[in-house]
């Protein structure tokens, strides 16, 4: 393979800026997975559509999105990581405004899918600015510190900001506040980011294609039977089509010149382990982030900026204890006793939220489970963006972000599907099971509870078994440093001798 290959260009000291940048288009992405699920029923009075269309606000973005993040990767390596991060940036703040003056449901739905396809763009990009701009160990801990709590951190803030916004002013503000955030990275980023190398390669033309038609097919079975059931056809052929492109997808990758993901990406047991984890936690941080939302809500009462304001323990824990992790933990542990400590925290955490009833309140069964849910994800993303991110060539870099963001948007949709149909299932046994006559409200709320109860249960499964792959798979140790760091590092030495 054919690249230009030099140091990362980023070695000066605007680096912090171009953290700073990297950090607040991310947030920007990570704020939209979550901040129009507190918007939709305003959306919807607005807009006037059915419950039935509902889920294509959210649905649009997401298949957009997890279908074209690998594309979105390779382009961030082909055309420069400078010019995909802007192009990124105006793509997806004119989808924004288009959203937020949407005077029809349609219009609406197209501006989330547009959303959805810069997204794919920009989610792999700052990953890998952040990868080739911080390659001394010390430097680099901090910056994947400071974007692990981004990262961590986002989706919580997205429903406090999208339940502020919406009650505060009106629906159409979740949109447009995207506009601060790319306002302030285009403008930096235009001035800081340096050229980078680009690969000198082609588009991996058939891989694309199976790609995203298997990624679309997953994303969009799983979609499918969070919305309506398992039993609908539909769901099942696209899930089957879908794993059947990735499996071609794989093998055309082990013969082809050019392969949009070099197997040698994917086949070191440390950057294959941090995959895996994201997918699970993509799967199990749901049950936080939807039924406990539904829990808080519908169960104790609170109002959409009340329940965001009750995440915020979990936020600030997992921030501080990330940018922790990595500087501190990461290199003197590596990234297995981090991931499988912060697994087994996590399925304690939800152990004890599945203690949940009736009477339950705030402090005595919600708090103390938050607190550890962000022990536990501070450790786990202090290890696994790094880790994932860790070895690559230069040339790689925008692919293993790329595949990072695919493994968490993937668990992201079938966690949906998966708990919501548990959910489901459990209200519906719960109440063939005691209902005595006609169900009245009281027995429709402890349905609901036990459908709660029953996710969290599982959700403790899932992260246990994120313990055991990364037991596993996993090494300890400190990560390597690729020879283009050390490179870098010799650079870093020279400048503090000139100053």
């Amino acid at each position: 393979m054919s690249t230009t290959s030099a140091a990362p260009a980023a070695r000066d000291s605007r680096r912090w800026m171009v953290l700073a940048v990297v950090c607040v288009a991310y947030l920007m992405l990570t704020l939209d997975m979550t901040v129009m699920n507190l918007a939709l029923p305003s959306a919807q009075e607005d807009l006037h559509f059915s419950d039935a269309d509902k889920q294509w606000v959210l649905t649009a973005y997401a298949l957009c999105y997890g279908t074209l993040l690998l594309i979105g990767g390779k382009l961030a390596d082909l055309i420069g990581r400078r010019e995909t991060l802007l192009v990124g940036l105006l793509g997806f703040a004119a989808a924004s405004v288009i959203g937020g003056a949407a005077n029809s449901f349609g219009l609406l739905v197209a501006a989330r899918a547009a959303q959805g396809v810069f997204a794919a763009l920009l989610a792999p990009t700052t990953l890998a600015l952040l990868t080739t701009t911080f390659t001394d160990a010390k430097e680099r801990a901090k910056a994947f510190g400071a974007f692990s709590a981004v990262a961590a951190s986002g989706g919580g803030l997205g429903l406090l900001i999208g339940g502020a916004l919406t009650s505060g002013l009106n629906w159409r503000w979740c949109m447009y506040v995207n506009l601060l955030f790319a306002a302030f990275s285009l403008i930096f980023g235009a001035r800081l980011l340096p050229r980078q190398p680009r690969t000198k390669s082609s588009m991996d033309i058939p891989g694309i294609i199976l790609v995203s038609g298997g990624l679309f097919g997953l994303v969009w079975g799983f979609s499918n039977a969070a919305e309506h059931s398992w039993s609908t056809p539909s769901t099942w052929v696209f899930l089957v089509a879908g794993g059947v492109l990735l499996i071609a997808f794989s093998a055309w990758q082990a013969r082809a010149d050019k392969p949009l993901i070099p197997p040698r990406v994917v086949l070191d047991r440390n950057r294959g382990g941090a995959y895996l984890t994201s997918l699970l936690v993509g799967i199990g941080m749901f049950s936080v982030l939807l039924f406990l939302i539904f829990y808080l809500q519908n169960e104790m009462g609170y109002s959409a900026i009340k329940s965001g304001l009750a995440l915020m323990p979990m936020i600030i824990v997992t921030g501080i204890m990330a940018n922790e992790g990595n500087t501190r933990l990461m290199p003197k542990f590596g990234p297995r006793p981090m991931i499988t400590v912060g697994m087994l925290i996590n399925a304690g955490a939800m152990v004890w939220l599945a203690q949940i009833d009736t009477d339950s309140g705030y402090a005595s069964a919600i708090l103390g489970p938050l607190m550890l849910i962000g022990l536990g994800m501070g450790l786990i993303y202090a290890s696994a963006l790094n880790t994932g991110t860790t070895g690559v060539d230069p040339q790689d870099a925008g692919v293993a972000s790329a595949t990072m963001s695919a493994s968490s948007q993937l668990g992201g949709a079938i966690g949906i599907a998966l708990l919501n149909t548990i959910s489901a299932s459990a209200v519906s046994d719960y109440l063939a099971d005691h209902a005595d006559g006609k169900p009245g409200p009281e027995l429709f709320q402890l349905a609901a509870i036990e459908g709660y109860v029953q996710v969290f249960w599982w959700a403790a499964g899932i992260f246990l078994l994120g313990a055991v792959i990364a037991g596993a798979l996993l090494r300890s140790g400190p990560l390597p440093t690729p020879a283009w760091g050390e490179d870098s590092a010799e650079a870093d030495k020279a400048e503090a001798a000139v100053h």
